[in-house]
């Protein structure tokens, strides 16, 4: 599969194959392939993550994957703000970009830049972040269901995020978001957005075969690695599917294939998010492939 577009947008729910399908798109070329999952940017959670390998990235440039310690808090705004440059350095020599990922809000700001969120009066900030972690989804569901549902539960930040916006304004952090920014996209660049859809049964079977090869090559010590490391639960890279279904067999609270099961669940409920957020919030100029 070839396209003549100068950037090529590549966005898909986990283990719907976009990693192979970018490195075929630019291999035998001076294509480039740009990390646009919220999680492969970590580098301690190489195999969690499923980021592409070493094999793989030895066949074309690959550009911020694990480029983040796991220590740090990486937004959409950081996001921008290293694509920026990359964009700009590679339209400027001619090179194919295929940006891929399946975090749905970082094609969302790079498309259309970010809006401007509302000020969080100090009292409703302390509210929310000492509230109860357990119950900020169920709460954020019962306020503001449209934006419960594109968010993993397990996402505090961006959980208490959305809360502070609906408390403080009334209005969907979802409605916020929508206000139109300013896009890094070159002037003049031709794009092509590709959403890479299979089918339910086929992702769930990649899923299954995909977290027991990560098993098999190394999750559950770097996993372990990770949690030597001391660092704050709350932290993103903390919440990636597998780390704490893994942290709670490390800590003798789960039997390993209990631990396997639920980060399958996991990962499953997150590609049904994940093709809702899609199919709601990009419009009809994304090719479904």
């Amino acid at each position: 599969m070839t396209f003549d577009e100068d950037i090529i947008l590549l966005a898909g729910p986990t283990a719907s194959g976009k990693t192979s399908l970018a490195i075929q798109m630019v291999q035998g070329s001076d294509g480039v392939v740009i990390n646009a999952d919220s999680m492969q940017v970590y580098s301690e959670l190489s195999i969690i993550s499923a980021r592409p390998t070493a094999d793989e990235t030895a066949h074309c440039p690959h550009f911020l994957f694990g480029h983040v310690p796991a220590a740090e808090s990486y937004s959409v705004a950081r996001w921008l703000v290293d694509l920026a440059p990359l964009i700009t350095r590679f339209h400027s020599e001619s090179r194919q970009m295929v940006i891929v990922g399946g975090t749905g809000l970082y094609f969302s700001a790079l498309l259309n830049g970010i809006s401007s969120m509302p000020d969080i009066p100090g009292a409703i900030r302390k509210k929310w972040r000492s509230a109860n972690q357990q119950q900020l989804h169920s709460q954020l569901a019962e306020l503001d269901p449209v934006a419960a549902e594109g968010l993993n539960p397990e996402d505090t930040q961006r959980l208490i995020r959305a809360l502070e916006v609906f408390d403080a304004t009334g209005i969907s952090i979802t409605e916020w978001q929508r206000q139109p920014g300013e896009s890094i996209l070159p002037k003049g660049a031709s794009v092509k957005k590709l959403l890479l859809l299979p089918s339910r049964e086929i992702v769930h079977i990649r899923i299954e075969k995909r977290f027991d090869q990560m098993i098999e090559n190394g999750a559950l010590e770097e996993v372990k690695t990770l949690l030597a490391l001391g660092l704050d639960k709350s932290l993103p890279a903390m919440k990636a599917i597998g780390v704490p279904q893994l942290s709670n067999f490390l800590a003798g609270k789960l039997e390993l294939d209990e631990a396997i099961n639920l980060a399958k669940i996991a990962s499953r409920q997150y590609s049904k998010r994940q093709n809702t957020w899609f199919r709601n919030s990009f419009d009809e100029e994304w090719r479904i492939i």
